[in-house]
């Protein structure tokens, strides 16, 4: 059994509905197991990542980056970094903003980096956007174009669950994705050396 935290930090509960499609989506593959923890409470507790297999990282945009408690968790994980006790795991990332764009792909760059200072090995989102194919914009899968991580919009003061039907659906498809991909990461790395697979 594999297992996956998403570790986010939502002010006003759009993150954590994201969240919260995105763990449905993981949870619904066999042989992995999925949990959501905020942020704020890793920040004196890093070591608590030690436990899992993979990340998926998630935050609000605020003026370009992410927010300053998931900062702020990230900044705790310093001694780790020095002992690259997180490397070789699997990363993800998504963000939420009020604006289509919001400079939400700021966010995911800093994700990123941050996951590969660790020695993490980031996954994308390969979802196809939708309306491509004829779909309404707003029921959309990836209706935002982002292949780096998942970016979702609720308006601004909207309530918590104030998302269209495509950024839901994508969040679901994303949680599966990610964790279909750390089984495939898992098959490989039992028959093949750690550092063969890294190379």
């Amino acid at each position: 059994m594999k297992n996956i935290a998403i570790i986010y930090h939502s002010a006003h509960g759009h993150t954590a509905h994201i969240a919260a499609h995105i763990l449905e989506g993981a949870r619904g593959v066999p042989g992995v197991q999925a949990e959501w923890i905020r942020a704020e409470d890793l920040t004196h507790t890093p070591d608590d990542l030690l436990r899992y297999d993979a990340f998926i990282l998630g935050s609000p945009t605020y003026l370009g980056g992410v927010s300053g408690p998931f900062k702020s968790f990230m900044d705790a994980t310093g001694r780790l970094w020095k002992t690259q006790q997180l490397k070789n795991k699997l990363a993800a990332g998504f963000t939420v903003s009020s604006l289509p764009s919001g400079d939400k792909q700021s966010t995911l760059l800093s994700m990123f980096v941050f996951a590969m200072q660790h020695g993490m090995v980031w996954v994308g989102n390969p979802i196809l956007p939708e309306q491509h194919a004829g779909v309404p914009y707003d029921e959309a899968a990836n209706r935002l174009g982002s292949w780096s991580g998942l970016m979702a919009q609720a308006g601004h003061g909207a309530p918590a669950n104030a998302f269209v039907p495509g950024d839901v659906k994508t969040a679901r498809m994303f949680g599966r994705h990610f964790a279909e991909t750390l089984q495939r990461w898992a098959d490989v790395g039992a028959h093949q050396p750690v550092a063969e697979v890294a190379a």
